[in-house]
C-alpha cells in the first residue's frame, strides 16, 4: 500500500508554501496547530457560495432552493435578526426536522456571528426545556412539533423570541417563518471574531445532562479544510504511486444528508464540503433505504452514507441493483466504527464507490481522522491517520504518552477542539488539559500513524452514531419510585450496533413491568435512549471496595445468558 506517498503527499500539502500550510498560533493560550491560509470564520465560507448563484443548493421532496434564493433567505433572516435587537455573540434556536430552513437559518446566524444552539429534535419537553435554559437563545425557531413541546412548558423559566416554520397554524405571540423572508433585506457588515463561538451542539452528560459544546469559528473552518485535505492527500499519494492521472474537471457533488443537521455529522461535515465547492445537499426528513436508493438515482448522488447502519441497509436493500447508483463515488460512514466486513462489501458490490469513514466527536467540530478508498480496504479495522491540524497520543491513566502500538486514551490538540462546554467549568477543565481534549476512547497508533479504536473509557453506549450517557438514563430511571438500583450499559446489536440495556433491582413489597419502565422514561428522556433490554435482578448488585457497582461484570453476566 502507498503509505510512503501518503506520508510524502502529506509533507508537500502542509508544508511551507502548501495549500494546506500548518503553523502553530496561540489560541485561547496555548500553542496550537492551525491552518495558514483559512479563512477568517465561516461568514466567508458562506459568501464565497454567491458564485454558484444558478446551481441548486438544497432538494427536499419537492421543493428546490437555488445558491441565489439561499441567500436572499439567509440576508433576509440575519437583517432580521439585527433588527430584533439580537447581536453578535447572543445566542439563537434551531429546533426542527432536517428542514431547509435548518441550513438558511445556520447560515443566517453564523454570517452575523451570532452562535446557533443545535436543539435535538428528539428531546422530550424537560430536555429541551433544559437546554433552553442552559444555553437562554434569545429566538427560538421551531416546527410545529417542537413549538409543542416549548409553548407552556413550565420548566422554561424565562421568554424567549419564538418563530414558527411550517406551521400550519401559528400561535398567539408566535411570528410565522414566512414573514420574515418575505422581506430583502441586507446583511448585516460584520467584523466575526475566530475565536467566538459559531454554534452550540449538546452531547449526551456525564452527569446526567446534556453538555453545551463551543465549536469555534477557527474549529469549523479547521474542519473543513480537514476534509478537503484528506481527500487531496489520498488522490495525490494515489497519483505519485500509481501515475494514474485523476480526472481534469471533478463532479459537484451532490450528498445525501441522512443524518440530524444537529450534529456535525451531517452539519459540519456533509453540508459544510458540499457547500463549500457549490454542491447540492438532498435532504430527508427520515431514514429509509428504499427513498434513499430513490433519491440517488433520481439526484444523481454522489455521495451518500451516515452512520454505519445505513450504509449496510443501503447496499443490502432488495432495491439496491434495481436502482441506477452509477453516480455514487463514495459510501462514507460515521458516527460509529464500521465493521471490517462491511468495507469490504461495499468495496465488492458498489462499482462506482468507494468505502470511506471519518473519528471524531462533537469536541472538534468533526472529525479527527479520515480514511478511504484504498487505505480503507488496506486497513479496514482503521479509523485512519490524523489530519493535520492535530497533535495526537495514546496516554495512561498517569496522562503519561505510551509507545506506538500499545494501548491508551487518545488525547488529541489542534485548532479543531472547541473552546469549553458552557456554564460547565468543571467538566471544561476534566475533558481539555492544556488544550489536549480527553476523547474517552482507548486506542493505539500504528507505524504508519494510523489510529485504531478499541474500546471506550466512558460509561456510554454507541447506538446508531447517537452517543447515551448511561448515567443520563440511570438518572431518569431513578426518578421511578419502585426502583432501589440500576445499572446502564450497551447491549451488542447487528443492526446499530449497540442498544440500550439495563439491569434493576427493585425496593422491596415493589413491582415494575418492562412497559411500565419504558412509559415513565419515555416522560423523561428521547425515545433513542429508553432501554429496549431490561432485567430485573433478585439481589443488590455486587460492588468494588469503593462502593460502586461492577456494571462490567452484571453486563456480562446478563448478556451471556
Amino acid at each position: 500500500m502507498h503509505y510512503k506517498e501518503l506520508q510524502a503527499a502529506r509533507e508537500q500539502l502542509t508544508g511551507p508554501g502548501g495549500p494546506f500550510e500548518i503553523i502553530e498560533t496561540d489560541i485561547l493560550g496555548n500553542r496550537i496547530r492551525d491552518y495558514k491560509n483559512r479563512p477568517n470564520s465561516v461568514r466567508d465560507i458562506w459568501l464565497g457560495t454567491t458564485q454558484f448563484a444558478d446551481r441548486d443548493y438544497i432538494v427536499y421532496e419537492g421543493e428546490r432552493i437555488t445558491y441565489a434564493e439561499a441567500h436572499r433567505q439567509t440576508t433576509s433572516a440575519a437583517g432580521w435578526l439585527f433588527e430584533q435587537g439580537v447581536k453578535p455573540g447572543d445566542r439563537v434556536a434551531i429546533a426542527m426536522r432536517n428542514y431547509p430552513e435548518w441550513m438558511i437559518l445556520y447560515w443566517a446566524c453564523v454570517s452575523v456571528g451570532v452562535a446557533v444552539v443545535g436543539m435535538n429534535a428528539w428531546w422530550t419537553e424537560p430536555e429541551m426545556a433544559y437546554g433552553i435554559n442552559d444555553a437562554r437563545p434569545k429566538i427560538i425557531f421551531a416546527d410545529k412539533d417542537r413549538l409543542a413541546r416549548i409553548i407552556g412548558n413550565a420548566e422554561i423559566d424565562y421568554q424567549p423570541g419564538l418563530i414558527a416554520v411550517r406551521a400550519d397554524d401559528v400561535p398567539p405571540g408566535v411570528t410565522d417563518w414566512a414573514d420574515i423572508i418575505s422581506v430583502d433585506r441586507d446583511l448585516p457588515d460584520v467584523d466575526v471574531d475566530p475565536d467566538s463561538d459559531a454554534c452550540i451542539f449538546y452531547t449526551s452528560g456525564t452527569t446526567g445532562f446534556p453538555k453545551g459544546a463551543q465549536l469555534t469559528h477557527r474549529g469549523c473552518v479547521a474542519n473543513l479544510l480537514n476534509m478537503q485535505y484528506a481527500a487531496a492527500s489520498a488522490m495525490l499519494a494515489v497519483q505519485a504511486a500509481t501515475g494514474v492521472e485523476p480526472p481534469a474537471v471533478m463532479p459537484v457533488p451532490v450528498t445525501l444528508i441522512t443524518t440530524p443537521l444537529f450534529h456535525v455529522t451531517a452539519n459540519n461535515c456533509g453540508a459544510y464540503r458540499a457547500t463549500a465547492v457549490g454542491g447540492t445537499l438532498v435532504l430527508m426528513y427520515r431514514w429509509d433505504a428504499a427513498e434513499a436508493l430513490r433519491l440517488i438515482e433520481q439526484e444523481r448522488i454522489t455521495s451518500a452514507g451516515g452512520v454505519p447502519v445505513m450504509g449496510r441497509e443501503l447496499i443490502n436493500h432488495p432495491d439496491f441493483a434495481k436502482r441506477d447508483t452509477s453516480s455514487l463515488l463514495a459510501i462514507s460512514c460515521g458516527g460509529a466504527q464500521v465493521p471490517p466486513d462491511q468495507v469490504q462489501h461495499i468495496e465488492d458490490q458498489v462499482t462506482t464507490a468507494r468505502p470511506g469513514t471519518g473519528y471524531g466527536m462533537t469536541e472538534v467540530c468533526g472529525i479527527i481522522t479520515s480514511v478511504a478508498g484504498d487505505f480503507f480496504v488496506d486497513k479496514p479495522d482503521s479509523a485512519g491517520p490524523a489530519m493535520p491540524n492535530f497533535e495526537v497520543k495514546c496516554v495512561n491513566d498517569a496522562g503519561e504518552a505510551v509507545p506506538v502500538g500499545e494501548l491508551g486514551e487518545l488525547w488529541v490538540r489542534g485548532s479543531s477542539v472547541i473552546k469549553g462546554y458552557i456554564n460547565r467549568p468543571e467538566a471544561t477543565a476534566e475533558s481539555i488539559t492544556d488544550g489536549w481534549l480527553h476523547t474517552g476512547d482507548i486506542a493505539r497508533l500504528d507505524e504508519h500513524g494510523f489510529i485504531y479504536i478499541v474500546d471506550r473509557k466512558k460509561d456510554m453506549v454507541l447506538r446508531g452514531g447517537e452517543n447515551i450517557y448511561c448515567v443520563e438514563v440511570e438518572a431518569a430511571i431513578y426518578h421511578h419510585p419502585a426502583v432501589a438500583e440500576c445499572c446502564v450499559f450497551g447491549v451488542p446489536d447487528e443492526r446499530l450496533g449497540e442498544e440500550v440495556g439495563v439491569a434493576l433491582y427493585l425496593k422491596p413489597g415493589t413491582a415494575l413491568t418492562p412497559e411500565e419502565l419504558k412509559a415513565h422514561c419515555a416522560e423523561r428522556i428521547a425515545k433513542f435512549k429508553i432501554p429496549t433490554h431490561i432485567w430485573i435482578s433478585d439481589d443488590p448488585f455486587p460492588r468494588n471496595a469503593s462502593g460502586k457497582f461492577l456494571k462490567r461484570e452484571v453486563r456480562e453476566q446478563l448478556i451471556s445468558a
